[in-house]
């Protein structure tokens, strides 16, 4: 038998990644677009108001996935790689970008908003960043409807400054 391409494990647990954070996003009332193409964006989550009507924007999100995760601070915490190239993309965002790591093992993913994570850093300079930067997760951020609800709500924030601009 001639040799085939195979679907390696990483395939199945990216595929996994979505899977997982789409089924949340419906459960919450809200819809995902995956991207076809994945320069930095895996799916843009789309949210509605409590009658259902579309909101201005959308969320960006990259998901990666991991059989292991890297626990820090006693467990409370994940530490995760990321690219300086992922993140001068990232930063140029107007819409909120979360990052989730999705652990394949316990099946659930962790979320970081980072350009608000890379504000909070005291000094933080992306001219200081070599080729990664290891971010901090705590566990406790879990990809759940609630969480869902607090990502329409950071892109909210960011669009009634828009809106504060505009009505002057």
């Amino acid at each position: 038998m001639a040799d085939r391409k195979r679907r390696t494990r990483e395939h199945i647990i990216a595929d996994l990644s979505v899977n997982n954070f789409e089924r949340i996003a419906l459960l919450t009332g809200y819809s995902v677009e995956r991207t076809v193409h994945d320069y930095g964006y895996d799916v843009l989550l789309y949210t509605y108001n409590n009658i259902g009507e579309i909101e201005n924007g959308y969320v960006s999100v990259q998901l990666k996935a991991s059989d292991s995760l890297s626990f820090i601070d006693s467990g409370t915490a994940i530490s995760f790689p990321v690219s300086k190239k992922d993140l001068n993309l990232w930063l140029a965002e107007y819409n909120p970008v979360i990052l989730v790591i999705y652990d394949s093992i316990g099946d659930v993913g962790y979320w970081l908003y980072i350009q608000k994570y890379l504000e909070d850093i005291k000094g933080f300079s992306l001219s200081n960043v070599k080729k990664w930067l290891n971010v901090r997760i705590p566990i406790k951020q879990k990809i759940e409807e609630n969480n869902m609800r607090t990502f329409a709500k950071y892109k909210a924030n960011l669009y009634s400054q828009i809106h504060v601009k505009h009505s002057i």
